[in-house]
């Protein structure tokens, strides 16, 4: 493993995500516990150091997890990330705010409460990095409401030593809104967690994204680089061309290495949900290997004939609130899967799963409220109901 610098501290070049922890059962509130433990064993026996969470992961359970299992380790062995959840709050007066999205329901909290919560359930004193979780322009109006003073707040708690260093993971839609926030808080934030891989370089206008962090002179730490797995298992003619040129390498691992190839990146964080993945990845960042220019070239042609994808990285954000119960995600990358020619994995959607069909789609724009990457989810559904009225094609199973 090699090692980069984030804000004076020594990080892995390779951080673990713990959002997609092993289940015991597909219900991601159930992580299993065992399993999970042997994957963050192995990557801290293997150099990983940078433990990212958040307190929606995994039904809330990911900080829980991560406290449990890295409390046999000594507290300077690793660094651990989590977050604020502003984008799923809202006020409700003197104080006291309630949750949305995939967190409403969960009881009233006081931002003071909700913090040190935080701190109990990862069993530390302090966070090395704190970030707001999700800046973007629907969650920026909280996140900048002097009423809540959560900044402030936030930096008060780093002069007590709790937080260590203070950033912000980002899913905005324009890069305007990223140079508009830090230019509002320039010196505050020291990085910024954003979603970055080779195909939303153009997709989501990463490039400009990074050059305007880059403006700021902070670090980037990296999510879905990946894609949530899209970019691990590519298109056949897609991957014949990297083949071609590396043929041992996976496509995760190309999509690893065309990061290593930027600058300003301090750590890629990487989901993790069983051991070969984190045996892979460990192997992958165990020195730099960036991608050459005619790499980097033929990156951008893979990703250029994939443009036309729905850029749906399974977050599951949107399914907690679908009155269908659809499995939005799961459709989507059907959706995905017939634009792209996969004829041979269709079936009948009359003998689909009900969540399975899009034609139970209400329109009610729920899932649109609280997608990170924006999408226009209910008129996908509507294409794809459209589609398969033709009873000659069938959904992607």
């Amino acid at each position: 493993m090699y090692y980069k610098d984030l804000a004076g501290v020594k990080v892995s070049a390779l951080g673990m995500g713990n959002m997609r922890l092993p289940t015991t059962d597909g219900n991601e509130a159930n992580i299993d516990f065992e399993k999970a433990q042997e994957i963050i064993d192995y990557a801290i026996s293997h150099g990983i150091n940078y433990f990212d969470t958040a307190y929606r992961y995994h039904g809330g359970m990911s900080e829980i997890f991560i406290g449990q299992a890295l409390k046999k380790y000594p507290r300077e062995s690793f660094v651990i990330a989590s977050k604020f959840p502003g984008h799923m709050m809202e006020k409700k007066g003197g104080g006291v705010f309630g949750f949305t999205g995939m967190l409403a329901g969960r009881p009233d909290t006081t931002v003071d409460k909700l913090f040190h919560d935080q701190l109990e359930r990862c069993q530390v004193d302090y966070f090395d990095f704190y970030l707001l979780h999700n800046v973007s322009e629907k969650s920026i109006p909280f996140y900048t409401d002097p009423e809540i003073n959560l900044i402030d707040y936030l930096l008060e708690r780093k002069k007590e030593g709790k937080i260590r260093h203070l950033g912000f993971s980002c899913h905005a839609v324009y890069p305007e809104t990223i140079d508009e926030f830090l230019t509002r808080y320039e010196g505050v934030f020291e990085f910024v967690k954003l979603q970055l891989n080779y195909l939303d370089w153009k997709l989501q206008d990463a490039k400009t994204k990074v050059e305007v962090i880059r403006k700021h002179g902070l670090k980037i730490n990296v999510m879905e680089g990946v894609r949530g797995g899209k970019l691990s298992v590519l298109p056949e003619a897609q991957m014949a061309k990297l083949k071609a040129l590396r043929p041992e390498d996976s496509a995760s691992r190309w999509a690893f290495r065309w990061l290593q190839s930027l600058p300003d990146i301090a750590v890629v964080l990487s989901g993790m949900t069983t051991m070969d993945q984190v045996i892979e990845n460990v192997e992958t960042f165990d020195k730099p290997d960036p991608v050459t220019e005619e790499e980097k070239a033929v990156l951008a042609e893979v990703a250029d004939s994939m443009l036309s994808w729905v850029p749906c990285t399974a977050c599951r954000y949107c399914t907690e609130g679908c009155p269908m119960q659809l499995e939005i995600p799961k459709i989507l990358s059907a959706y995905n899967g017939l634009k792209n020619g996969d004829f041979m994995t269709w079936y009948d959607p009359d003998k689909a799963e009900p969540s399975m069909d899009p034609r139970r789609c209400v329109g009610c724009k729920a899932c649109m409220a609280i997608c990170p990457q924006n999408i226009a989810i209910p008129d996908i559904m509507k294409e794809f109901a459209g589609i398969l009225s033709d009873k000659s094609q069938g959904i992607p199973h």
